[in-house]
């Protein structure tokens, strides 16, 4: 009974040895072919010219058509954030920082990483069923049988759309999320509005602004060549498609968490 029992213990832990080492190889694999995909991309961009009616299609479909999400998304983020600040601050008698805070939580982190989630969960699982479909029913085989590149026609218009909107959404996230602060702050808290928006403007730093905007630039392109990525990846039909949409979206959203603790400790502590 313990020969078998020591057995058992052994095929158990070569199985999940297995099975950790397949995930391992399936990390890597996806993390070369993403970095494959931005190479080729880069290259296609900087040769060729854009397809400029493509890419403004696709602004409408991942920027215009955003605006509504993220304009509920960034307003409640910010009268939460005065709500919650103001609670914390009342303990010091310092109230007054309500506005401080808001203007720099939302400038530097909050306006582009919750901007970067709603596209990619939006446009991110949009982008991966959209190319996914096409490549199930082989439309992208016929692309390359008539000698057109995907990376160009499809990948392209998408990749361009996306750095110029999230640059576009995150200002518009901070200006929403600093009226949301704006209408606690005054109408609930008892701040002038004078107090709110000139204390908010003096605690802004030129440098808030802009590391915030470049880490949203960056989100962009990495939403797009995840979503394309997985497009082109997909197999098996219909399910094929819903499991590329998923790890489009899991993917994208790990890759904008992990790089904004990067950018944060590039930008502010080296």
């Amino acid at each position: 009974m313990t020969r078998w029992g020591n057995l058992k213990r052994l095929v158990s832990v070569r199985s999940w040895l297995g099975h950790f080492g397949g995930l391992c190889v399936e990390f890597f694999e996806d993390a070369g072919g993403i970095a494959l995909l931005f190479r080729d991309t880069c290259a296609h961009l900087f040769r060729n010219r854009i397809r400029w009616k493509m890419t403004l299609d696709q602004m409408n479909k991942i920027g215009v058509m955003s605006l509504p999400l993220v304009f509920l998304t960034s307003l409640f983020t910010g009268m939460v954030l005065a709500l919650q600040s103001a609670y914390q601050l009342r303990l010091f008698a310092a109230e007054k920082f309500t506005s401080d805070l808001i203007a720099v939580s939302l400038c530097r982190e909050l306006g582009p990483v919750l901007t970067a989630m709603v596209v990619a969960g939006r446009v991110g699982a949009s982008i991966a069923a959209e190319l996914g479909t096409m490549k199930v029913t082989e439309q992208i085989d016929a692309l390359k049988a008539l000698a057109a590149s995907p990376i160009q026609y499809l990948v392209i218009p998408r990749f361009v759309a996306a750095l110029f909107m999230l640059f576009v959404l995150t200002i518009y996230a901070d200006c929403i999320g600093m009226f949301g602060g704006y209408l606690i702050s005054v109408f609930k808290l008892g701040m002038s509005s004078h107090t709110y928006i000139k204390r908010g403007m003096d605690a802004l730093m030129v440098k808030d602004v802009v590391t915030g905007l470049i880490k949203a630039f960056f989100f962009g392109g990495f939403i797009s060549i995840v979503g394309c990525f997985y497009g082109f990846r997909a197999r098996g039909g219909a399910e094929g498609v819903g499991r590329a949409t998923t790890l489009a979206v899991v993917v994208s959203l790990i890759l904008v968490i992990a790089s904004d603790a990067l950018f944060s400790a590039i930008f502010y502590f080296f």
